[in-house]
């Protein structure tokens, strides 16, 4: 049973299927692990035991007539503390929503649950999920599996530690501007960043509607596409062969990703390369000169939403936020609404431009984060590297939402080292197809 813990989600579909694994057996199993683990309460908000155990009976009593809802039905995973729950506490890791007790599931959640995957319970995250790093003096911050005095990335961080400390066999996370990619890369995960407006928000605590998205993190490819297809009550796709390599053609992103590399995580990429051509993939270097004025446009188009968002809730109890959020958060108040729509006007056109470079490419590489899991003392003291690091740490991956992109991060072999791959929108399938080949390669 201590194998369960660390199986794929889909080798666990898989074993319910043959009648080799009990859904109530496999969720006791977690729950057992998460209530013994010393860093529970660092990683989980609330462990939700009584629906986590109804929802298993029931999968096992689909099992045994033959009326499985899909692969993944009686398999137990956690949700990021954003994602509403029915009479649970959702507070999206900040004490400006505490007590807040939804009374109905998001959307998501409750086409997973009708898909028959076992809810564990809600995981920590970055406050207001407005943070890369993970790191939430205000709730609690999840331990980063390569590094315990470091941050483990954000903002789905707990969901992160979930499924790398055997806790759940996958999470769901939300990514406005790398929130799923980066705690995958840093802990050793798969990460789906989907495509802006293909899976519902209806329930979901935002950030920035217009970038906000939804995705899973997980220990495998074909994971995370079960996951996908779970997410919008559909059987996702089948990634069992995985294409081939040969003949594909992808771009080796130049313009800004490659910028101050750390240099583990620039030897890591050039190998991971290396083992992409070896493969049978083309590689070409690519600038896109357009993306430099659309990384320009960030502060504007994500505070000035963000503040917009939250601004009321903020200013009437904002001694209540962790200063460095609550600062981020205020720096929307000096843009006009002027500013704000030439900036949305100026970001159509590099995502023209982007388009137009990256149209006879299968996908665009590059490093997930420039910088390795930073340090949550010097985090805590010093306000100049803090600043720095999270806006590091979100460089490569907020490429992928400025640009509108579905994205894929990938475990490269070297810890907290992760390959990001961009798909064009609204093509997650073909990602998942290429992202699955790459994998087989770099297994």
């Amino acid at each position: 049973m201590k194998d369960w813990l660390t199986m794929t989600a889909a080798d666990l579909g898989r074993g319910i299927e043959a009648g080799e694994i009990s859904p109530v057996a496999l969720t006791r199993c977690y729950l057992d692990a998460i209530d013994a683990h010393p860093l529970k309460d660092r990683i989980y908000t609330q462990v939700t035991h009584d629906r986590a155990l109804a929802e298993a009976a029931a999968a096992e009593a689909r099992a045994g007539l033959g009326l499985r809802r899909s692969l993944l039905d009686g398999v137990p995973i956690s949700w990021k503390d954003l994602f509403d729950s029915a009479g649970t506490t959702t507070e999206s890791g900040s004490d400006l929503l505490k007590g807040r007790v939804p009374e109905q599931d998001a959307t998501v959640l409750r086409n997973a649950t009708l898909m028959g995957t076992v809810c564990l319970g809600k995981t920590h995250m970055s406050e207001l999920a407005f943070s890369g790093l993970g790191f939430n003096p205000v709730k609690e911050t999840p331990p980063c599996v390569n590094d315990p005095e470091a941050a483990p990335g954000g903002s789905s961080s707990g969901a992160a530690a979930s499924v790398t400390y055997g806790l759940a066999a996958a999470g769901i996370g939300s990514d406005t501007g790398g929130s799923v990619r980066i705690p995958s890369s840093w802990n050793d995960l798969v990460g789906l960043k989907t495509t802006s407006g293909r899976i519902t928000l209806e329930g979901v605590v935002p950030l920035c509607l217009k970038f906000d998205t939804i995705g899973p993190l997980a220990r495998s490819v074909e994971d995370a596409g079960l996951l996908l297809g779970v997410l919008e009550g559909t059987p996702g796709p089948d990634l069992r062969c995985p294409a081939s390599l040969k003949g594909r053609r992808f771009a080796d992103l130049q313009t800004v990703a490659q910028n101050d590399l750390d240099p583990k995580i620039a030897a890591a990429y050039q190998e991971t390369l290396q083992k992409l051509k070896d493969a049978g993939a083309e590689i070409v270097p690519l600038d896109v000169p357009a993306l430099e004025e659309a990384m320009g446009l960030s502060p504007i188009l994500y505070t000035t939403e963000a503040y917009g968002l939250w601004k009321d809730v903020i200013e009437a109890s904002p001694q209540l936020m962790y200063a460095e959020i609550l600062e981020r958060f205020r720096s929307g108040a000096q843009f006009r609404g002027s500013d704000y729509v030439a900036a949305w006007g100026k970001l159509e056109q590099c995502r023209m431009a982007w388009d137009q470079a990256v149209a006879g490419f299968d996908a665009v590489l590059s490093p997930v984060s420039p910088i390795l899991p930073p340090n949550m003392e010097r985090l805590q003291n010093d306000h100049g590297y803090y600043v720095q690091s999270n806006l590091l740490a979100l460089r490569n991956t907020r490429i992928g939402n400025l640009m509108g992109l579905c994205g894929l991060s990938l475990p490269t072999g070297t810890p907290s080292c992760g390959l990001q791959v961009l798909g064009q929108p609204d093509c997650e399938e073909a990602l998942l197809r290429i992202g699955a080949a790459i994998e087989a390669a770099l297994a």
